[in-house]
């Protein structure tokens, strides 16, 4: 009788709130014909994960491996995979994608039918994130993307999540040459929809926040910094637009405040892009509000495999500095502290990068 060895990884596992653990799991292991195991050289600390951090995300199981923004190396193939090959350096969006469906077909990856995202394990069903030594893909051949030999790790794993997020908000948000736009929220996602909304055309771009380091990147990236606790926004948006207010505001951070703000700055007829996962009950605007303004709210999660391959060639370009918001780069052994000193916006912390 032989026994199964099982091989032993080290991961960034959720324990609680507030409570990340390095700590020893299981590899992960072909389960599926379409699978593929990734040997993770890069992966990525994301403000969708302080979700789960602060517990205002429940459900997720005790020791789920964290994290769904990474990128490496194809070390395990499953028999059913024809695209990806062992020796592979690939990217992968923050959910897999069957792109097959009506959903995938249409663009809208994140709506697939066989949609799971990385880093979420509720009742022992679910996906293990990629904070981790390695990480299972399933549907390896629809989900994953081989990295370019022109394109870095880093920048990779940007493309997978942030990037894409924040250029589909600005593409949600109809820019046009002379419109007024403002982004709520400059972490990274806000910052990238600046620069999606500059991909896009806009030459007017407003960005509000209260963080003067976020300001100053915001500025850098082509965007006039508002300071959201020392100036009255609207009235600054209201100045430059002949009173009308903004053509769209792209909303990154999903809170009661930002979403209101949001509402108020935005012109009668125009769009509010919202892309921050807000966990609020209710939207602080009603119905009436919205009707009353012939409000536009378009709001849910980034289509990213649909995203990536229209972001991977301006990465190739050098058009942006997308690397510019990495301000702390860690081993994945620090990566507890990491997810403290991302929380706390520590030293100025806009994105952490972890290397296994």
């Amino acid at each position: 009788m032989h026994l199964k060895v099982i091989e032993i990884m080290k991961a960034l596992t959720f324990n609680g709130v507030e409570t990340i653990r390095y700590e020893s799991i299981a590899d992960p292991i072909l389960i599926n014909s379409t699978d593929v195991i990734i040997k993770v050289n890069c992966c990525a600390i994301c403000g969708s994960d302080l979700h789960v951090y602060y517990g205002r995300e429940t459900g997720v199981d005790p020791h789920t491996c964290m994290g769904h923004e990474f990128a490496g190396e194809v070390v395990d193939v499953g028999r059913d995979v024809k695209k990806i090959v062992k020796g592979d350096i690939v990217i992968s969006p923050f959910t897999i994608n069957c792109g097959n469906c009506y959903y995938c077909k249409i663009g809208l990856t994140s709506r697939c039918i066989e949609n799971q995202l990385f880093g979420w394990v509720e009742n022992g069903k679910g996906l293990e994130g990629g904070q981790a030594e390695y990480v299972r893909v399933p549907l390896a051949d629809s989900t994953l993307i081989k990295l370019p030999e022109d394109v870095s790790l880093e920048e990779g794993v940007l493309a997978g999540d942030v990037i894409s997020t924040g250029f589909y908000s600005a593409k949600q948000a109809q820019i046009k040459k002379e419109g007024v736009y403002v982004v709520v929220g400059c972490g990274p996602v806000g910052l990238m929809a600046i620069l999606g909304a500059r991909e896009y055309g806009a030459e007017k771009i407003y960005a509000i926040d209260k963080e003067t380091s976020r300001l100053n990147v915001a500025k850098n990236f082509g965007a006039l910094p508002i300071d959201v606790s020392k100036t009255d926004a609207l009235e600054i948006i209201k100045e430059v637009s002949q009173g009308r207010g903004a053509d769209a505001v792209m909303e990154a951070i999903g809170s009661e405040f930002s979403l209101q703000l949001s509402y108020d700055l935005v012109r009668p007829g125009g769009i509010i892009s919202s892309v921050g996962v807000c966990t609020e009950k209710h939207l602080p605007f009603s119905p009436t509000q919205a009707y009353d303004k012939n409000l536009t709210y378009t709001t849910g999660r980034c289509p990213a495999r649909g995203m990536i391959p229209t972001i991977i060639p301006l990465i190739q370009q050098k058009k942006y500095p997308f690397k510019s918001i990495i301000t702390h780069r860690m081993l994945l052994s620090e990566g507890a502290k990491g997810y403290d000193i991302f929380a706390n916006k520590t030293d100025n912390c806009l994105k952490v990068m972890l290397k296994p």
